[in-house]
């Protein structure tokens, strides 16, 4: 497996595994992702940003991640302080034929390298209360819960908040 920063010549490969990630999302009971978003307008924005990661296995993009230091204005309803710097994971996805290989794993490794390389002390992600896998994940690789919230461009859904001390 290969990780590194995507290229806008990767998009169509990226909502092609967005295509394969969203019914199989939808078919556990998330529904945090549909067919508007995410849309190759954000992936396209985040790859201007440098800051989307796609991960390669066998010449195939296995899994993507935005790592960013973008923060939800309702993580102050956990108790974050949303001015203080952390690396931030969002629109953290893996192809279902590649699952369970520690793609996702990888990809929030690469996080944490980055947090290194930047000198940020805090990770945090969010997830839908409905996405059993990354409520296994993120404990595993030492994220603590920190509360639940409601995102205000998802209203009808809850999501929980992690974060790691590094």
């Amino acid at each position: 497996m290969t990780i590194r920063l995507a290229a806008k010549t990767d998009v169509p490969d990226i909502m092609a595994l967005i295509r394969e990630v969203v019914p199989a999302m939808n078919a556990a009971g998330n529904f945090q992702w549909d067919d508007t978003y995410p849309n190759a307008r954000v992936f396209e924005e985040d790859i201007d940003k440098n800051q989307l990661w796609v991960a390669v296995v066998e010449n195939e993009i296995a899994g993507i991640t935005a790592i960013t230091t973008d923060q939800e204005p309702e993580y102050a309803e956990v108790g974050w302080d949303v001015n203080e710097t952390a690396i931030v994971t969002h629109r953290l996805a893996v192809n279902p034929k590649h699952r369970g290989r520690g793609i996702a794993a990888a990809l929030l490794s690469q996080a944490e390298r980055e947090a290194v390389n930047r000198g940020i002390k805090l990770l945090r992600v969010d997830t839908n209360t409905a996405n059993e896998a990354t409520k296994k994940l993120f404990p595993k690789l030492g994220y603590r819960f920190a509360g639940e919230i409601c995102l205000g461009f998802r209203p009808n859904l809850r999501f929980y908040c992690y974060q790691k001390e590094l």
